[in-house]
């Protein structure tokens, strides 16, 4: 068999189809290695110039937390320097949201909510609340049990990105006493964040929440700190990279005085209303009490929602009494006197007729003891709270003199204590109110049943303890206040302008009132000499109110105490007078 080979001339020889193509598929391969080699080049460049920082803030996600330090919060002390509201140290538990992908928490919050007996909703939602992708520790509970402590502890290991750290939280040393002036605190909702978020508040954040707590926030609250720490995978700190130190919230001083408090709050007992004592000089609260009453220390650690239900519906602990309007009765004869003297209508000296009842447009506006007392001045008018007494006065004046004195007094405004967000203005009725709410004008019979601190007339026990202060002090209305720091910088008091003469009377009728007249329980010999008017105030259908205000010493007054008994029932000689004796007799045997 013979094999026939092409020759070589043959093979190689080129025609016009082949020639360039090695040439081409050579440049061909070239072209494509620079495209390569250009794109590789480039998506490094990207990654290292472009997205550089942006891959670097994601490695060290990893491995760099954030943990922020809240500040202590500022001490509340009393006059005196005592301990009012504190803080103490407790456990609290954090997740690190980023230490775990999204898909993975739901167990980890599953176990946690069992542990807590939170409901893994609740955490679902705080962590929502503050992202995924959060360097940040995020609190979940604060006060946890020594128990709770010990079961996150042992389960360490299953519970990535979970942690327990000691921190402060308030603490009230005596419990529910005071409850209403300190008010409590709690962690802000998602609402008041966002409207606090420009002052610097964060996610977490605990602030006041009424009293004296919400006044002075900003006072108290102090500065936030914390690390930055590197973290090795299982999550312990390897170093600290940098910290800022917090800075404690300022220590706050009050006009309160703590053991005038107590004899107070032990005065009130568990009836329902208040006791407040002041200061007629420069109006400083001494005491404020009002019941019924709740414990702060329970909003100091999460309070679930059955209990919160709980203390909403126990007739309204959280109202502070002390600061919400009531008709203020009989003591209200103080500003009625002052209208009349002040109008120039009656003299000091002046006497009426008193009778059982007064009859107006057809209506029979009865005295209390339904007989009459026979002929009255002023004094004698105040000593036995003859409402006829008053009733021909007011018709006298009429409104145009007694309604512009009941606002000189302060009465229908807040008293400018710190407060304003829990107190009542209280109401100071007139003409346009009463056709604007009622549908029909100003009578007579309006001025008359306003003479006696009835009719539409409403009033706080704090108000009414300004108005005690002003025959107590010669004539000047004084602002009520709490913060003590500073305190003599200050003008606290207004004059009235009042005449002298008026002065010695409304100061003489009342001194009458515990020398001989409604109101002997306050003459006993275990205090100074004092002065004083009752009021009961009725309240149909539910018993009436019973009220008593005072101050002592009689010739250079200390302090005015106002006692309100909320539908107690009897009169305010026999139900508040003595209250108000108790706390005057704590006041000056502690001075002895």
């Amino acid at each position: 068999m013979v094999l026939i080979l092409p020759s070589p001339s043959t093979a190689s020889a080129p025609t016009t189809r082949t020639v360039g193509q090695t040439f081409r598929a050579l440049w061909l391969m070239v072209l494509v290695s620079l495209l390569l080699v250009g794109a590789i080049g480039s998506r490094l460049v990207y990654l290292q110039l472009v997205q550089g920082k942006r891959n670097q803030q994601l490695a060290d996600e990893n491995r760099i937390r954030l943990i922020p330090k809240q500040p202590e919060r500022g001490q509340i002390l009393d006059r005196t320097g005592k301990l009012l509201a504190g803080n103490r140290v407790s456990h609290s538990v954090f997740v690190w949201p980023i230490a775990q992908k999204q898909a993975e928490w739901p167990n980890t919050v599953a176990r946690l909510s069992k542990i807590l007996n939170i409901p893994a909703a609740d955490i679902q939602n705080r962590m929502e609340q503050a992202g995924y992708s959060s360097p940040y520790l995020v609190r979940i509970a604060r006060g946890i049990t020594p128990a709770q402590v010990t079961a996150i502890e042992e389960l360490r290991s299953e519970l990535p990105g979970v942690e327990v750290d000691a921190e402060t939280v308030r603490y009230y040393p005596n419990g529910s006493l005071g409850a209403h002036v300190l008010g409590y605190t709690g962690e802000l909702n998602a609402e008041e964040l966002e409207a606090r978020r420009h002052l610097g508040y964060r996610l977490g954040d605990v602030i006041g929440q009424m009293g004296v707590e919400a006044a002075f926030e900003q006072q108290l609250r102090g500065e936030w700190g914390g690390q930055q720490v590197e973290v090795d995978g299982t999550g312990q700190i390897v170093r600290i990279l940098g910290e800022k130190p917090t800075k404690a919230g300022q220590t706050v001083q009050l006009t309160l005085d703590l053991e005038l408090q107590k004899a107070a709050e032990a005065a009130l007992g568990n009836t329902q209303g208040a006791i407040v004592a002041i200061d007629p000089n420069n109006g400083g609260v001494l005491a404020m009490v009002s019941r019924p009453a709740f414990d702060p220390n329970i909003f100091s650690t999460r309070i679930s929602p059955a209990t919160w239900e709980q203390l909403q519906s126990a007739d309204h602990p959280f109202v502070n009494r002390a600061l919400q309007a009531f008709p203020p009765a009989s003591t209200f004869k103080i500003v009625t006197t002052t209208a009349a003297l002040e109008s120039g209508k009656y003299s000091p000296y002046d006497v009426l007729p008193t009778y059982p009842y007064v009859q107006v447009g057809g209506i029979q506006f009865w005295d209390w003891n339904r007989a009459g007392f026979g002929p009255l001045g002023f004094t004698g008018a105040m000593a036995w709270s003859s409402d006829t007494f008053f009733y021909q006065v007011a018709m006298r004046i009429g409104s145009e003199h007694l309604i512009p004195w009941t606002r000189r007094y302060g009465f229908g405004q807040k008293t400018g204590i710190e407060l304003a967000g829990q107190e009542s203005p209280g109401l100071v009725p007139d003409d346009a109110w009463k056709r604007e709410n009622i549908g029909e004008g100003w009578f007579v019979g309006d001025t008359i049943n306003m003479s006696i601190g009835q009719g539409f007339l409403l009033a706080t026990p704090l108000q009414v303890a300004v108005m005690f202060a002003v025959p107590a002090n010669g004539g000047y209305r004084v602002q009520p206040h709490l913060l003590k720091d500073n305190e003599a910088a200050r003008s606290w008091r207004e004059s009235l302008n009042l005449k002298p003469s008026t002065v010695a009377i409304l100061r003489e009728g009342l001194a009458q009132v515990v020398s001989s007249g409604t109101g002997t329980a306050m003459n006993s010999a275990s205090i100074p000499s004092n002065a004083g008017k009752t009021g009961t105030a009725e309240d149909p259908p539910r018993p009436s109110h019973a009220w008593y205000g005072g101050y002592a010493p009689v010739d250079k007054p200390e302090i005015v105490v106002v006692a309100f008994a909320e539908n107690s029932g009897g009169g305010g000689g026999k139900v508040a007078a003595p209250m108000v004796r108790q706390v005057l007799e704590a006041y000056f045997n502690r001075k002895q």
